[in-house]
């Protein structure tokens, strides 16, 4: 049986690109699987603490109506070893490795003053991952720096202290739904995105305004016969409705202008989140429930995450 981990940032709220691309292939490996709100993560960047709760219990809650019934779900705060972990990392790696991410160099950018956590974000997250013994991490692009990291702080701890950590393999995910802003087709769809920019569809938007922003949705000014085709450099906008329509179970045959399409965008859209967001609304209206299964995943990751770290506290000296 193969584990699977995976955690997201309540950084903001879960779009349609998080559903297609992230919460659907979760939904297919739920043995083993262990899934978590990364409420530490959203801590690294000014913050404000009642709306970080709320979007962690909005996460939460969505994990949950996505159809992750059978996974272990946790709240990262709420399995201190975690944090206990990640300080046993930090005295393991150099600032040097920690200066050479890219991303604390991206968000550290332009700002007259950064956080510490920002720059030692990375020794989280590789506690994150170490403490449940993965043999694998899949990992996109943008994140596969850091699960570098995480290997060789692994191995020079083994090395300086003893054989504790599991040292992950990098994987390749399955290629799933990339879907790309609706302004900005250039870049992914972001769950930090100003809910007022129209980039973004939110998983909790309701059909009104799912309708409003793919109608703004940017395409091209090709009104031929063949304008409605994939073609990722010269239509970028075009093809990522393209996407979105398929990934959401519809098609485009017999589309053949960007009216056309982009209804058949909002309709295919709206249809998958009806569910999702009926389901969400039921969970939200029985937060005992909600937190209940969440107490219970995290009573189980607690008593995974003990042994491993009783096991770098006493091969590091503590």
């Amino acid at each position: 049986m193969t584990r699977t981990l995976s955690l997201l940032t309540p950084s903001g709220r879960l779009t349609l690109g998080n559903l297609l691309g992230a919460l659907r292939p979760m939904r297919e490996r739920q043995e083993d699987g262990f899934y978590g709100v990364s409420d530490l993560h959203a801590m690294t960047t000014e913050h404000d603490p009642a709306l970080l709760r709320e979007r962690t219990v909005e996460m939460a809650t969505l994990l949950l109506a996505a159809g992750l019934t059978e996974a272990t779900l946790f709240r990262q705060s709420r399995v201190p070893a975690h944090a206990q972990l990640a300080y046993l990392l930090e005295c393991t790696a150099t600032t040097g490795e920690l200066n050479r991410m890219v991303q604390f160099k991206e968000k550290g950018r332009a700002v007259g003053s950064t956080r510490v956590s920002l720059f030692t974000y990375p020794a989280l997250m590789a506690a994150d991952i170490l403490l449940y013994r993965p043999e694998q991490v899949p990992v996109g692009d943008d994140q596969r720096q850091h699960v570098e990291l995480t290997r060789d702080l692994a191995l020079r701890f083994n090395r300086r202290y003893g054989q504790v950590f599991t040292v992950p393999e990098v994987a390749t995910p399955p290629v799933g739904a990339r879907v790309m802003d609706l302004l900005e087709p250039s870049r992914k769809m972001s769950k930090s995105a100003d809910p007022s920019s129209g980039g973004s569809v939110f998983l909790l938007d309701p059909p009104d305004v799912v309708r409003r922003k793919v109608a703004r949705a940017v395409t091209d000014s090709d009104a031929g016969m063949d304008a409605v085709r994939r073609d990722r450099d010269a239509k970028p906008g075009v093809t990522n409705l393209l996407d979105v329509l398929e990934a959401c179970g519809g098609s485009a045959e017999g589309i053949t202008t960007y009216g056309a399409l982009k209804k058949a965008v909002t309709d295919a859209v709206v249809a998958v989140l009806e569910p999702l967001q009926v389901r969400h609304a039921e969970l939200a209206a029985d937060p005992a429930y909600v937190a209940e299964r969440y107490a219970a995943g995290e009573a189980r990751c607690r008593e995974v995450t003990a042994p491993v770290l009783a096991a770098a506290e006493a091969a590091i000296g503590l």
